[in-house]
């Protein structure tokens, strides 16, 4: 039985005898500056967002990537460069002063850069979300984003990508994908899921939001959750969603665990705490990066816990912070949690005037039981 699987009896039996909210941790932050020097980069990828990590094994690391610069930066600018819409990157190690790292987009003619990963159905443009590796290979999450005639974006569906030789450099991918049946993309708001995956046992844990747009501007999101069992992920008959307590498999029915959460965060299990412990930022764009822990995967969450604030977020009335969550595969101790997040700007030519923003910033949490 492996400790993970351990750690959910434990927390069973922790919220069978006690309805309450876990009790929330003491925390220590700290900016991870030598990470942020190996994602520092001046040429070809030099910046991205979405910044999911997924463990190959225990020395290798696949990171997935949304909206990326590919080119050049001088004088802190981005030149002779371009956005695409996804990329990866290979992390060999997990000592940022040691460990090596390799970037992979998709190319064009002339060796112009393009996203590694496009949609089968040929509309709009694939963001990645979370994943997972397993004995059939690494399942990806694909959000399939859409141009709006005012010059935004929407999301239009989910796709399920899976790539049976994840041992391949990725440029020799071999990529199927599978639209995701479950989901609702409309004005009110959307039902997405693959926000972040977690394998308890023999199953796989699906994180999601369920989200209200009030006022026509106003997105509040909530976590909602599936499960199916490993060898089934593909098999969308199997999945499952959490709802009052049980599992059904009517993903109308799911229940919203909590609010306020973000359409990117991570759930994992810590065992200096013996919780689980969320990390998102504060209503998915805020300076708030917050933490909230709970004695099963699926709440009862506590309040929001603020672990950092954001320094970029005062630079100017522009910057946008978001995108935290954690890469519990990068932890080399049972009591730190490695985080990362993205600061922007509302403005594009501020943010290509600048290339400190739009790339990971990275943290270490250490975490430890309050004080009674």
């Amino acid at each position: 039985m492996d400790r993970i699987h351990i750690g959910l009896l434990l927390s069973l039996v922790l919220s069978l005898s006690s309805p309450s909210y876990a009790q929330q941790p003491r925390v220590r932050t700290d900016v991870l500056s030598q990470y942020d020097a190996l994602f520092t980069r001046h040429s070809g990828w030099t910046g991205a967002d979405g910044d999911y990590s997924i463990a190959l094994s225990d020395d290798l690391t696949l990171w997935l990537y949304s909206d990326t610069w590919v080119g050049k930066v001088r004088t802190n600018r981005h030149v002779d460069s371009t956005m695409i819409n996804n990329s990866v990157a290979l992390q060999s190690g997990k000592d940022p002063f040691t460990s090596r790292i390799e970037f992979f987009h998709g190319k064009i003619k002339k060796g112009k850069p393009t996203a590694l990963i496009t949609p089968a159905d040929g509309r709009g443009r694939f963001w990645l979300h979370h994943g997972i590796a397993t004995e059939k290979g690494v399942f990806l999450f694909l959000m399939q984003i859409d141009s709006t005639a005012e010059g935004g974006f929407r999301q239009i569906g989910e796709w399920l990508g899976h790539i049976s030789n994840p041992n391949a450099r990725p440029s020799a991918w071999h990529i199927t994908q599978r639209k995701i049946p479950f989901g609702r993309f409309a004005a009110q708001g959307d039902t997405v899921f693959g926000s972040w995956l977690l394998k308890i046992g023999n199953f796989i844990y699906i994180y999601g939001n369920d989200e209200d747009i009030e006022n026509g501007w106003y997105h509040r999101k909530y976590m909602i959750v599936a499960r199916v069992p490993e060898q089934g992920l593909a098999d969308f008959d199997q999945w499952r969603f959490y709802t009052d307590g049980l599992w059904q498999p009517d993903y109308q029915k799911a229940s919203r665990i909590c609010s306020d959460i973000a359409n990117e965060y991570s759930v994992s299990f810590q065992p200096s705490l013996a919780k689980y412990v969320l990390v998102h930022t504060e209503n998915g764009i805020s300076k708030n990066i917050v933490l909230r822990v709970a004695a099963t995967p699926y709440g009862r969450w506590s309040p929001p816990q603020i672990v950092y604030q954001c320094p970029e977020a005062a630079w100017d009335g522009k910057i946008v912070c978001y995108a935290a969550k954690a890469h519990p595969s990068l932890s080399t101790k049972t009591d730190e949690l490695i985080v990362t997040y993205v600061a922007s700007s509302s403005d594009f030519w501020r943010m290509a005037a600048d290339a400190r923003l739009y790339r990971p910033r990275f943290l270490r949490l250490k975490l430890s039981p309050s004080e009674k």
